[in-house]
C-alpha cells in the first residue's frame, strides 16, 4: 500500500477513542396521538400527547371529528320536530336532552304539564341515569382490566333498554317527551316491569362492589389518580359526578328542582378524594338513589291525562281526531304548520347523568325556533383532561379519561 493509504499514529487515537460528550444526558419526548379511533376514548376523540418517557409532559384534546351542526338544525325544525334531534346529542341519555328541551319549550308557551306526566319523566330520567352510568361502568372498568363487570353491567342495561322500548318503540332514540307531556300514555303493564326491575337492581350494584371496591388492581389504577383542585374545576365549567366527587354537593335537581323533584325524597352522594376512585364510588351511590326516585315515583304514580290541555300545541287524542272535525283540523294544522312560540327567550337547566344540561332558546314568534343553544356537560368536563393528566403516567391516562364520562355527541354538537 501506498503511504497516501497509511494512517498516522495520532490519527489512529483519533478513531480509537471516540470524543467524550461533557453534556448531561436529556431524556426524548415522543409525541403520541392517543385516537381517534382508539377504544379508551370512548368515542372520536384525539389526544395528542407528549410524553417524557412514560411520564405526560401535556395532553391537547382535538375534537370536533363528530360534528352534526345539531344546534344549526333545530331552526330549520318545528319545535316539535326538533325533540327527535335531542336524542342524537347525548345518545347514552337521550331522554335527559328530550326532558331540558321540552321544559324549555314549556317556559315560553307557559304550558302545564300534568301531574302523571311530570312522574314519569322523573321516573323514565332516572333510569336512563341508571342505564348511561351503566355504560360507563362496564367500559370503565374494561379500560382498567376487569372484563366481568362489563358484562354485568349490559346485563342490566338490557333490562332498562327493553324497558325503554316498551314506553316508546325505540331501544335508544326514544324520543318519548313532548312539549306538553308524553308521546303516548303509559304502556299497560308498566308497573309489573318496573317493580321487577327496581327490586333486583340493588343487588346488582352489590355484585360490582365485590368486583371492583375492594379488588387490589382497580384501586390501585384509582386511588390518587386524576387530582385536580376544586376552584379549577369550577373555573373549567366542570359539573356532576366530578365535581360531587370533589366535595362540591350541587345537584340542580336538589338546588333548581324541575318536574315535581321537589316531592321526592333523595341524597346528592359526595366525596371529597377528588380522585378517580371516587367519582366511581359517587356514581355508584348516585344509581342507589336512582332507585330509591324510582321506587316513590312507581309508589305514588299519579292518575290523569299525559299530556297538557293545550289543543294548539298538543296533537289531539287518534280517536278524537277520527270522530271530531276540530281535533283533525288541530292535528292537520299541526303537524302541517306547527304551533307559534310567543316571542321571548329562556334558559332551561337539568340534572344529567354527567352534570349540567342547559337548553338556551330564543323564540322570535313563529313555528321554528330563532335559536336553540346546548350546553353539554361533556364539553366543560373534557376541558380538566390537560391539567388532570400533566405529570401522571400513560397509563394513568386510561383510568382519568373513564373516569371523565363524557359523550363526544354532547361536545361535537
Amino acid at each position: 500500500m501506498g503511504s497516501n493509504s497509511t494512517m498516522s499514529e495520532e490519527q489512529l487515537t483519533a478513531v480509537s477513542e471516540p470524543a467524550v460528550n461533557d453534556s448531561p444526558l436529556k431524556p426524548r419526548r415522543m409525541t403520541l396521538n392517543m385516537g381517534p379511533q382508539h377504544p379508551s376514548t370512548h368515542g372520536v376523540l384525539r389526544l395528542v400527547i407528549e410524553l417524557e418517557g412514560e411520564k405526560v409532559i401535556s395532553a391537547t384534546p382535538d375534537i370536533g371529528y363528530l360534528h352534526t351542526g345539531i344546534e344549526k338544525e333545530f331552526e330549520a325544525k318545528f319545535y316539535q320536530q326538533g325533540v327527535t334531534l335531542t336524542d342524537r346529542i347525548d345518545y347514552l341519555a337521550p331522554l335527559s336532552n328530550n326532558f331540558c328541551y321540552c321544559l324549555a319549550a314549556e317556559k315560553l308557551l307557559q304550558v302545564e304539564v300534568p301531574p302523571l306526566a311530570q312522574w314519569t319523566r322523573v321516573m323514565l330520567a332516572e333510569f336512563t341515569r341508571l342505564n348511561s352510568h351503566l355504560v360507563w361502568l362496564g367500559t370503565h372498568a374494561l379500560d382498567i382490566g376487569a372484563m366481568t363487570v362489563f358484562l354485568y353491567c349490559f346485563r342490566e342495561r338490557e333490562e332498562l333498554l327493553r324497558l325503554f322500548e316498551m314506553y316508546s318503540g325505540q331501544r335508544m332514540m326514544t324520543s318519548y317527551f313532548r312539549i306538553g307531556g308524553l308521546a303516548l300514555p303509559p304502556p299497560r303493564g308498566w308497573q309489573q316491569r318496573v317493580k321487577k326491575l327496581i327490586d333486583i337492581f340493588p343487588s346488582r350494584i352489590d355484585e360490582y362492589e365485590d368486583l371492583l371496591t375492594k379488588n387490589d388492581i382497580f384501586v390501585g389504577r384509582t386511588k390518587g389518580v386524576g387530582y385536580l383542585p376544586v376552584d379549577q374545576m369550577i373555573d373549567l365549567g366542570v359539573t356532576g359526578p366530578m365535581l360531587r366527587a370533589a366535595g362540591i354537593a350541587v345537584d340542580i335537581r336538589k338546588s333548581e328542582p324541575y318536574s315535581s323533584y321537589e316531592k321526592f325524597d333523595f341524597e346528592v352522594p359526595t366525596r371529597t378524594e377528588n380522585d378517580v376512585y371516587a367519582r366511581y364510588l359517587v356514581r355508584l351511590a348516585e344509581m342507589r338513589q336512582s332507585v330509591r326516585i324510582i321506587q316513590q315515583a312507581w309508589e305514588g304514580m299519579p292518575g290523569g291525562p299525559h299530556q297538557a290541555d293545550a289543543p294548539k300545541v298538543v296533537l289531539p287524542e287518534r280517536e278524537k281526531m277520527k270522530t271530531q272535525m276540530e281535533s283533525l283540523i288541530y292535528h292537520f294544522k299541526i303537524v302541517t304548520e306547527g304551533f307559534r312560540v310567543p316571542p321571548g327567550e329562556v334558559y332551561q337547566v337539568i340534572e344529567s347523568p354527567r352534570g349540567e344540561v342547559g337548553y338556551y332558546m330564543v323564540s322570535d314568534g313563529t313555528s321554528k325556533p330563532y335559536r336553540v343553544h346546548v350546553r353539554g356537560p361533556s364539553y366543560g368536563n373534557l376541558q380538566a383532561i390537560a391539567d388532570m393528566v400533566r405529570g401522571t403516567m400513560v397509563a394513568d391516562v386510561i383510568a382519568i379519561l373513564g373516569s371523565m364520562d363524557f359523550v363526544l355527541g354532547d361536545i361535537d354538537r
